[in-house]
């Protein structure tokens, strides 16, 4: 029993796992089902701080990295780039930034095959919002301690360096 008195399910498919003869790779599956549990407990924390400004969490991530950039646009497939994901998810994304008027496509201004991403003034003022949400929300608790967040991200390194992430 967890401090909360409910059973861990996750413990629970352990011993199912271990059970049909699969105790070899229990602590994978363990491993496995504790990521992406922890996942929707988190992406359910982040939805519901950005909920107010109308963002998935994909969205706000584009609107942040526009916001660092310096000139505040980037080409489509560099915004895809750089957060990791297929630039179809960016267009579905900037489509629905663009119908809320906080992003518009631009030009290149040297190359005419390029379109660019663009924060507009809106979309500044909300991502700054959001961030701020986000920080006090989410970010400056995220249910463990400093030194277990450092071995977590440290934990969680050493997989994506494994799988090629960088």
């Amino acid at each position: 029993m967890a401090a909360s008195g409910k059973p861990d399910p996750i413990a629970a498919a352990r011993t199912n796992w271990e059970r049909a003869g699969w105790g070899d790779v229990s602590q994978g599956m363990v491993a496995v089902t504790s990521v992406m549990r922890a996942h929707q407990i988190l992406l359910g924390r982040v939805e519901t701080a950005l909920r107010p400004y109308d963002l998935s969490f994909s969205r706000f991530e584009l609107l942040r990295l526009l916001a660092f950039s310096r000139s505040g646009a980037l080409p489509i497939t560099k915004a895809s780039d750089r957060l990791q994901v297929h630039v179809t998810s960016v267009t579905h994304a900037i489509r629905r930034l663009e119908a809320d008027g906080l992003v518009q496509r631009v030009p290149h201004p040297t190359d005419g095959r390029t379109t660019l991403v663009q924060i507009t003034d809106l979309g500044r003022s909300t991502v700054e919002d959001a961030t701020v949400t986000l920080n006090e929300q989410v970010f400056a608790d995220i249910g463990m301690g400093a030194g277990e967040a450092r071995a977590l991200v440290s934990s969680i390194d050493t997989l994506r360096r494994n799988a090629g992430d960088f």
